[in-house]
């Protein structure tokens, strides 16, 4: 059921455009590029504040030439042009080589004072002023953008004045205008898509037409064009993800599950009664939401999400009992080595001598030698072995199961929807059970998660220490760097131990070059082996133990480096991200995070968690090298501000995207969502869920609804129909 949005851009625009489209924005169709909407609108009339600019950012804006000049450059040959531009309170420089028509009065676009226009470029900061180097720029007034004359039609000026332009978001090779062009072409080839919306749906929800929708917001004539768009949009977004969840949903409640309900005296209350703590109330429910499930004769799929230390893995562990208690295995997904031998290691601590000998929880990961791993196969296969901890190693087709009844997968954002499946196909419509230490706000459960039920543990259990956190501004505070290692030397000294990340691992000699690929502007990225070896240098960590622990090392090393730093015998730890998530050290007070701006709200949140969990104080520094008012200084006070990981997920979510929730990544640039914003939208989507119930409840397959269950085709790709047809 092709349409005209399904039109190859090609036949539209042009070869040649079309592939610049595609290179560049990942655009192949008419739809895809209509999808593409603007970011915001600005006026001919109305002039953008310059001094708002965020720095290191790619911008498009109006302003006004007040002075142009081209100059010989004095220390090699060639030009330079240099314009200030203005939004009558401040001013922004722009800066050209080698290009004097830019300056030139005789050429008829030339940048000359009095001049109005479109500036695109990224934002630097120059001997303390704002600057463009080398930007994109288009002039009002010129042959396509001629204005009505003012004297022989006022109103026509007037509105040319105030019609709003699209400003898209754009590249340097696919400047902001060049986009509009491109999709002038479209709508016009365009004709009247059909409306996926049913007319009940448009009627209830008070949406204008489809195509009306799509025209208004990229050829607004005034601003109540762009904002009704806008909206309508919105909610088809919003709609069509709430259908395909549910869909989804609908399917794996077609699967008969087998129950799995603890016996009264069995393996589930033999390890309660030998716990030495009161399980918290977050936990009891919890527990009680996931025994029904699995008590169910449908498969259960279920979100468990929960703070950093909250106790989600002893949740997970009673219900593996649960499900061992009918002979069934249970799997748990881990997504490192080093993280998979730890949880190894916590649950046959958790479960003690005898419930161990009689589970007999077994490790399967990628480097294990050939025999051990044959071993791990046959107590898998055999049935002998009820709780599997590993890698990505379990998804591959040499992994089997004996009686596979739940899928346990740990830190979901490392995994994708297809990993998790792959796992569940190995057993009979097991239960599933996806956790997450990222707490997710209400309203992106509801759209990434749609498909499972959630439950949420916001208690931690008694004895958590509070963590301090501060920053270190080194762009501002160059010299404060020695006071960080002093204070890591005060916790040694006391008897503590540490962690010290770095953004990469670097190679011997490399001295601490950042990777490829990164800017070489400023200071390079920190690395394990140039810290490690910095560190065993400081006068305020003489006599400490300090080793590295990278994912670069093999299964043995980091397991031993692990040990040895869980027995005491290493005081500092510098490694990469390896241990964000799982290492449990009880005497670990301090974390020092280098180049922090480069890793991410919910990153930073996971790395300090690794600290104070032995009932002592923590401190984090967060070491940055970050200029002053940009958003990577931000997003680290950010952190720093609060340990609350609900509130740093709204952050978090404010400043990323919400991921490709049809597909198989779930998180990343890469987003499907094109206007909704889960922190701004909620009472729309629970508009779009609670209509599109009621709208499968009548049409499950919607035969009724061809047009829509096209648009939900187009709107996920191969991969995603594929996952929906096997679920």
């Amino acid at each position: 059921m092709a349409g005209p949005l399904d039109q190859r851009l090609a036949f539209v625009v042009g070869e040649r455009t079309a592939k610049t489209l595609e290179k560049q924005l990942e655009l192949r169709t008419v739809g895809d590029l209509l999808a593409h909407y603007p970011r915001r609108y600005v006026k001919r009339g109305e002039l953008s504040r310059l001094d708002a600019l965020p720095l290191d950012t790619d911008v498009t804006i109006v302003a006004e030439v007040l002075r142009a000049q081209s100059r010989t450059l004095r220390q090699r040959r060639g030009s330079m042009q240099e314009v200030l531009i203005s939004d009558g309170t401040g001013t922004l420089s722009l800066v050209f080589f080698n290009q004097p028509f830019v300056t030139d009065e005789k050429n008829a676009n030339a940048l000359v004072p009095g001049r109005r226009g479109l500036f695109s470029g990224k934002v630097k900061l120059y001997k303390g002023m704002r600057q463009l180097a080398h930007p994109q720029h288009r002039l009002f007034g010129e042959e396509d953008d001629a204005p009505p004359d003012p004297e022989t039609d006022p109103e026509g000026a007037a509105r040319w004045l105030e019609q709003p332009l699209p400003i898209y978001p754009a590249t340097a090779a696919l400047p902001s205008w060049k986009l509009e062009k491109a999709v002038q072409l479209a709508l016009d080839a365009l004709g009247e898509p059909d409306d996926p919306m049913p007319l009940e749906v448009c009627r209830v929800a008070r949406l204008m037409g489809y195509g009306a929708a799509l025209k208004r917001i990229h050829r607004p004539a005034h601003d109540g064009d762009w904002i009704q768009a806008k909206r309508t949009l919105r909610f088809h977004e919003a709609f069509l993800l709430q259908t395909s969840l549910l869909q989804r949903r609908a399917v794996r409640a077609m699967f008969a599950a087998t129950p799995r309900a603890p016996r009264p005296g069995g393996l589930l209350e033999r390890f309660d009664a030998a716990l030495p703590f009161e399980l918290t109330a977050d936990q009891r429910l919890v527990g009680a939401e996931i025994a029904a499930d699995l008590a169910g004769e449908e498969p259960m799929h279920r979100l468990l999400q929960g703070e950093v230390a909250s106790g989600k893995t002893l949740v997970a562990l009673r219900a593996m009992l649960a499900v061992a208690e009918s002979g069934g295995q249970s799997a748990l997904l881990v997504p490192t080595e080093v993280l998979a031998a730890q949880h190894l290691r916590s649950i046959v601590r958790s479960l003690g001598p005898d419930l161990a000998a009689e589970l007999m929880p077994t490790l399967v990961t990628g480097q294990m030698p050939v025999a051990e791993r044959r071993r791990a196969a046959l107590r898998l296969v055999t049935g002998q072995s009820r709780i599997v901890v590993g890698t990505h190693a379990l998804l591959s087709d040499s992994t089997e199961f004996f009686d596979l009844g739940l899928v346990v997968v740990d830190e979901q954002h490392r995994f994708g929807v297809e990993q998790r499946e792959l796992l569940r196909r190995k057993g009979t419509a097991p239960h599933t059970l996806v956790m997450t230490a990222t707490p997710i706000p209400r309203t992106v459960a509801m759209t990434v998660f749609g498909d499972l039920e959630t439950s949420t543990i916001r208690t931690l259990p008694a004895g958590r220490a509070p963590i301090e956190s501060h920053v270190v501004p080194l762009a501002e505070k160059p010299r404060w760097l020695p006071n960080v290692w002093r204070r890591a030397g005060q916790e040694v000294a006391a008897g503590r131990q540490g962690y010290v990340i770095c953004p990469a691992i670097g190679d011997e000699g490399d001295g601490g070059a950042p990777p490829a690929g990164t800017d070489d502007e400023g200071p390079p990225l920190s690395t394990v082996t140039g810290v490690l070896a910095d560190l065993r240098g400081q006068p305020a960590l003489q006599g400490a133990r300090i080793e590295a622990l990278t994912g670069r090392m093999s299964g043995e090393e980091k397991d031993a480096v692990m040990t040895a730093f869980a027995e005491g015998r290493i005081d500092v730890l510098v490694a990469t991200t390896v241990v964000e998530v799982g290492v449990d050290v009880a005497n670990a007070t301090f974390m020092v995070v280098l180049d922090a701006d480069r890793f991410g709200v919910s990153q930073l949140h996971q790395l300090r968690g690794r600290v104070g969990r032995g009932g002592l104080p923590g401190l984090c520094l967060l070491v940055t090298h970050a200029e002053p008012q940009t958003p990577a200084l931000e997003r680290v006070e950010a952190v720093a501000a609060t340990t609350d990981g609900f509130e740093l997920a709204q952050v978090d979510l404010e400043q990323r995207r919400e991921g490709d929730v049809l597909g198989a990544s779930q998180s990343g640039a890469r987003s499907q969502l094109r206007l909704l914003r889960v922190t701004r939208d909620g009472d729309l989507i629970e508009l779009a869920r609670e209509t599109a119930t009621a709208l499968l409840a009548e049409d499950p397959a919607l035969d009724a609804h061809p047009a829509l269950r096209h648009a939900i085709e187009r709107s996920s790709d191969e991969e995603t129909r594929a996952f929906l047809d096997k679920s």
